[in-house]
């Protein structure tokens, strides 16, 4: 498992809650060059990743929902990648929902085998008469 600090995790586990894996807001305590600091290290170690929508909205220290404008004026987000669900143990939905697919089939699978393992009865036949 990757190494993080209280506050890398604190940041990625909150965007992992999140439906549309956002990193921002960030926790309120982290403002500034500190704010800076973390994103960049999160960044560096493919941790959470920027995305460009097209939307002219500015970024703005006080709303804390856009990370920053590109030089076109876009605005550029910040998520969660898989590396960072990875890093903090977070398991998507989807993959919980393949595992327990996966499991019931393999069930299924041993359970059938199980049962054409087992001994068929015979058919009673009537007992002879002695003529």
């Amino acid at each position: 498992m990757t190494r993080l600090s209280e506050t890398q995790a604190i940041i990625l586990s909150a965007a992992a809650q999140r439906s549309d894996r956002n990193v921002l807001p960030l926790p309120g305590s982290l403002r500034g060059g500190a704010a800076g600091k973390v994103v960049t290290a999160l960044l560096t170690r493919g941790l959470i990743c920027e995305v460009p929508i097209d939307s002219g909205a500015r970024a703005d220290t006080a709303l804390n929902t856009i990370w920053r404008n590109d030089e076109d004026g876009r605005a550029i987000l910040l998520r969660i990648t898989e590396a960072g669900l990875e890093a903090i143990g977070f398991e998507p939905v989807q993959a919980i929902q393949r595992s327990a697919v996966a499991a019931e089939a393999k069930a299924g699978g041993a359970a059938a085998a199980l049962n054409s393992r087992r001994r068929k009865p015979k058919p009673h036949s009537a007992p002879e008469r002695a003529a």
